[in-house]
């Protein structure tokens, strides 16, 4: 967001979502107009949940005017620029073990690949957790297969936006990192010409 006359910034690291979010509630019910920014869908893995996480700790605010804008969330905004390969069941799955175990994330990631979903995977690779992406990866060749179409969308929407699709067999875990959307098709997806689509009707 860019400055401008009467508007003030609050920048925040974003694992400090929580204390952001009742700074925010807190300037509110001082009067103040208040935005708390996200980048895509603020419902999304994004400030919205933690406006409410921290809004159930304090119920004197409880009777502010709170809304929540729709926004495009990265794994629409990547499938729109590959075709349509979230076009049947789908689901996502934030790879990010900040805040929670990563045990967790393995029984998700083996169901969803189970139930054949297609699936768009948030945070995959960071600096600090490089290792986390790799574990997954072998997690779904193990289920799925090498032979499952995956998609890396980094930057999607910026100048910078690069897309690439291979196969799990050919997946790397440096191909990711926290600016790359990735989406893997269920076992029907498949190419026709540059674009990557699942088809309407169930296997």
């Amino acid at each position: 967001m860019a400055p401008r006359a009467g508007l003030t910034l609050h920048p925040s690291d974003n694992r400090a979502e929580i204390d952001r979010a009742r700074d925010a509630l807190g300037l509110a019910a001082g009067g103040r107009r208040v935005v708390v920014v996200s980048s895509g869908d603020p419902g999304v893995f994004a400030m919205a949940s933690a406006v409410f996480e921290a809004l159930e700790t304090a119920p004197e605010w409880h009777d502010l005017d709170i809304r929540v804008l729709p926004g495009v969330t990265a794994m629409l905004a990547a499938a729109a620029e590959v075709g349509a390969p979230l076009g049947h069941d789908f689901c996502c799955i934030n790879l990010s073990d900040n805040l929670k175990p990563w045990e967790v994330i393995e029984n998700r990631l083996r169901h969803a690949a189970r139930a054949d979903f297609a699936m768009a995977f948030y945070n995959p690779r960071s600096a600090s957790r490089p290792e986390g992406f790799a574990r997954a990866l072998d997690i779904l060749r193990e289920e799925c297969g090498g032979a499952r179409l995956i998609t890396f969308a980094r930057a999607v929407s910026t100048p910078d936006q690069a897309l690439r699709t291979v196969t799990l067999a050919e997946a790397r875990p440096d191909m990711a990192d926290m600016r790359t959307l990735v989406l893997v098709g269920n076992q029907a997806t498949r190419r026709v010409g540059r674009w990557v689509y699942a088809p309407r009707r169930a296997v």
